[in-house]
């Protein structure tokens, strides 16, 4: 079947997590003989944003480090019609422009012969609820929401009438662990600033716990005002800036321990919710600690697959006993490398939206699913 993804950016990943997981999904699609191709707008701010600052060689990369996947740019003038006559199944993400979003929906309805879904990965159903209430999503077979508490959302405020949900998960062809390397610091961040979502967090559970300690380590991440770098260099951590996706799994590779610090909206509004990088960290075989969040839909196992603290003493504590225990280091490293592979790969979402296209799926591609499982 042919594969089409309208996404915010799938060459850039400059403060876009969603390009991880669409890249690890395109590639598990492609490896099951499916077709796949991808649509970005011109401007997107991340592909511009790392464009202006990390140059053209940051763009051109992506063709290096994913040679399997392509991606088209699409202007005011681009004939989407055309460009989705041979499609079996289209998947337009929520960042894609409304009037367009709109626009495909009306092809749909208009007799266009593939299933389309949307998909959402962010907090906006909650956090400006006018923007995506505002949708046109009438036309579409099925909303696609990354969480449960999100799903009900679209429920309930009546924005589709198929709503499955389709959480993120780890790319485990790049995210990997990677022994051979060796461990060089002691503590790893990598997460974005996020708009002041978690300023206090970030002091609370990552600056003051490694001032304490006098951990070494690395914090990369885009858009940390100058205060905020500042601080992370007197706790006596790096501030690397931005780091390739490609580039991630070696720089867990080479420090003992990371964190997850979730944004507050997710916390307070989309419980059950992880950001992809949990997964991504826990496919690398890391230990994880995370800052409070509720695992409302038992998507791992707390006190095995990673610990939880409650408040900056609880992570100074842990952090200190994971640096200084090889063995406690090791039994997190490989609980959570086992929950990720049995429960959380992209290989696995794949399944998942197969067996959502089978349910709701237009005849063709039902048939063509049919057809592919009587083959095996």
């Amino acid at each position: 079947m042919k594969f089409v993804f309208y996404t915010h950016s799938l060459v850039s990943d400059w403060n876009h997590g969603n390009a991880h997981f669409l890249r690890g999904v395109m590639r598990d699609l492609v490896r099951r003989g499916h077709e796949v191709h991808a649509l970005e707008p011109v401007d997107s701010w991340s592909r511009q944003n790392l464009l202006e600052t990390q140059g053209q060689a940051a763009i051109e990369r992506f063709a290096t480090d994913f040679p399997m996947l392509s991606s088209e740019q699409y202007g005011a003038d681009f004939d989407h019609a055309a460009s989705l006559s041979d499609a079996d199944v289209v998947l337009v993400h929520e960042w894609t422009e409304p009037r367009l979003v709109e626009k495909i929906g009306r092809l749909r309805r208009e007799g266009a012969p593939f299933t389309l879904l949307f998909h959402d990965t962010h907090h906006r159903a909650v956090s400006a609820q006018q923007d995506i209430a505002g949708l046109v999503l009438q036309d579409y077979d099925g909303v696609l929401a990354f969480g449960e508490t999100l799903r009900e959302r679209y429920l309930e405020a009546g924005w589709g009438h198929q709503v499955f949900t389709w959480h993120e998960a780890a790319d485990t062809a790049l995210f990997r662990p990677m022994p051979e390397i060796g461990c060089e610091h002691d503590l790893i961040w990598i997460g974005n600033w996020g708009d002041n979502e978690r300023t206090d967090e970030i002091s609370e559970f990552l600056i003051r716990p490694a001032a304490e300690l006098k951990l070494s380590g690395t914090v990369r991440g885009v858009r940390y005002p100058d205060d905020a770098i500042a601080a992370v260099r007197g706790a006596g951590l790096r501030y690397g800036g931005w780091i390739a996706n490609a580039d991630a799994p070696q720089a867990f590779a080479r420090h003992r321990v990371t964190m997850h610090i979730p944004r507050r909206p997710y916390v307070q509004s989309l419980p059950g919710i992880p950001t992809i990088r949990v997964f991504e960290a826990l496919a690398c075989g890391i230990p994880l600690l995370s800052a409070p969040w509720n695992d409302a839909e038992g998507l791992f196992r707390p006190g095995q697959d990673f610990l939880f603290a409650q408040n900056g003493a609880e992570m100074r504590n842990l952090l200190r006993d994971v640096v200084s225990d090889p063995a406690l280091a090791q039994n997190l490293s490989t609980s959570g490398l086992e929950t990720i592979n049995a429960r959380h790969t992209c290989a696995h979402r794949v399944d998942e939206l197969l067996a959502i296209l089978s349910q709701i799926g237009s005849a063709r591609v039902v048939e063509q699913l049919e057809n592919r499982e009587a083959a095996q």
